[in-house]
């Protein structure tokens, strides 16, 4: 598209992604890597929470919970998956729609043995978004599993990442007046060529 230049220039909208979070990684004070995700109960009803972004492949974004948290059984359930990354520094967002699988082989135990070790025994003593007691009781089973699991724990069976390939990703840019610059990427599949749209504002 002819006027697709400047920060939207490229035919890889992956590469795209890389170039605007490197510029958030130097302006944002927090978190640039921060995406809201969204995810279906099997009732349709929505839900939508703030987690990091840890990977952006050639053709897909990993990030990484407990598999029985709520959000890893409603994207099991569905199969789908949706996040929008926002930098409020650059005045710019990236939103992804796709297909999303877990991510559990070889990078997955890579990046949890690049995690802290108090974030791994965490990783092991959490049972994510089932009720809790007190923070006392969640202690008393982060020493539990310190002593059980040492300073080497291997990654927890039920912790890993998630894969989403995305079909639908679209780039916005703050623009005056609020007519913003915004064009969306959609796809069949992985496997199909991207189609490229500028949207009204």
């Amino acid at each position: 598209m002819s006027d697709r230049t400047g920060i939207f220039a490229g035919d890889d909208p992956f590469a795209i992604t890389r170039a605007w979070l490197a510029e958030a990684e130097v302006s944002e004070p927090n978190d640039p890597n921060a995406i809201a995700l969204s995810t279906v109960d099997a009732d349709g009803m929505p839900n939508v929470r703030m987690v990091l972004l840890k990977d952006i492949e050639a053709e897909a974004f990993v990030f990484y919970t407990n598999y029985g948290s709520v959000k890893a059984q409603e994207i099991e359930q569905a199969g789908r998956a949706a996040f929008v990354l926002h930098w409020k520094t650059l005045r710019r967002q990236v939103r992804v729609r796709g297909t999303a699988t877990r991510a559990d082989g070889p990078e997955a135990d890579a990046y949890y043995d690049s995690r802290s070790l108090k974030s791994r025994l965490g990783a092991w003593a959490s049972h994510q978004s089932q009720p809790l007691d007190s923070r006392t009781s969640l202690m008393a089973e982060v020493a539990k599993v310190t002593a059980t699991h040492g300073t080497h724990p291997k990654r927890p069976p039920f912790w890993g990442g998630f894969r989403i390939v995305p079909t639908e990703m679209e780039f916005w840019a703050d623009g005056a007046f609020r007519l913003h610059d915004r064009f969306r990427w959609t796809r069949e599949s992985a496997q199909t060529s991207w189609k490229i749209q500028r949207l009204q504002p």
